[in-house]
């Protein structure tokens, strides 16, 4: 699955607060369930392996996988939690909540299992974030169990796009958890990036970027294509083919003088970039404007 294909089905989102013991026994979902826990502490088993849930904790439970919950201590256990499909699909709103094990699944109910398409990002989610940031992920779980328990008017689709930008929080949490190197030089990442959108009026080479930064040559790529996806010449490469398509669309300055302005030499140099940048010739923007 592609991310753009995502397209969110919220079926449960609830505050929960438990008081006294408690114990969820093994079961398996249909569907996928986000679980936080905001005040007090639980013991989750998933396909076997234990984890510690502490305040700030996300636990994350997969279609078909094996889950426990036991509360631990005598205080108040709160743990907002939703339960969701990632794509949309025609008995959605059908689907229920499984509190069984895999074996007393019924034939007929077997249809609502959801296939599990979490692998098919380039970063997986874990089954057990330790979030950096919980209170930002725990006040958007909670307005959007708010918005879909009150069901103003359009709430479906204001739920989905709520549940969009927690999905987008979580990757992102779990991208740096992945990836502690990036994070720690990330102050030094964005100001470089300003950096390149100053200079997109000519060519830089990567020395000047290594003295700017102050990062090595090899690392400083490695680190800038691990944020943004691309190496910082191809990233400023692409600043400057933008800025100039914009010039052909909104001015009538010559390419001649657009090329110069973003800092190459000549038209045929400029046109050979911008077309093996877009796939297109600078003349095709403005054609179209024309």
């Amino acid at each position: 699955m592609h991310i753009q294909q995502l397209s969110p089905y919220i079926r449960v989102a609830m505050d929960s607060k438990v008081p006294f013991p408690w114990q969820l026994e093994e079961r398996v979902l249909y569907d996928y369930e986000l679980l936080y826990v905001m005040e007090g502490q639980v013991s989750v088993t998933i396909e076997d392996q234990e984890y510690e849930g502490l305040p700030g904790d996300l636990f994350l439970f997969r279609p078909k996988q094996r889950h426990s919950i036991r509360k631990v201590g005598s205080g108040l256990l709160r743990q907002p939690h939703l339960h969701f499909d990632l794509i949309y699909q025609h008995d959605s709103p059908d689907v229920r909540v499984s509190f069984k094990p895999l074996a007393a699944i019924a034939e007929e109910e077997k249809r609502w299992f959801r296939e599990d398409l979490l692998d098919s990002f380039s970063v997986p989610l874990s089954s057990h974030l330790r979030l950096r940031n919980p209170i930002v992920i725990e006040k958007m779980l909670l307005d959007i169990i708010k918005e879909h328990q009150m069901k103003l008017p359009f709430y479906e689709m204001n739920v989905k796009g709520m549940f969009i930008q927690l999905f987008i929080h979580l990757l992102r949490e779990n991208y740096w958890n992945e990836n502690p190197h990036v994070l720690t030089n990330m102050d030094e990442l964005v100001k470089l990036r300003n950096y390149l959108k100053h200079q997109a009026d000519q060519k830089v080479k990567l020395e000047q970027l290594v003295d700017f930064s102050g990062i090595s040559k090899y690392y400083l790529i490695h680190l800038f294509k691990k944020t943004f996806g691309m190496s910082p010449i191809q990233y400023h490469q692409m600043l400057r083919i933008e800025k100039a398509k914009e010039m052909i669309q909104f001015t009538d300055e010559p390419l001649s003088l657009i090329a110069e302005t973003v800092g190459y030499p000549d038209l045929q140099s400029f046109s050979k970039a911008f077309k093996k940048a877009d796939g297109v010739s600078p003349s095709f923007y403005r054609k179209r404007n024309g």
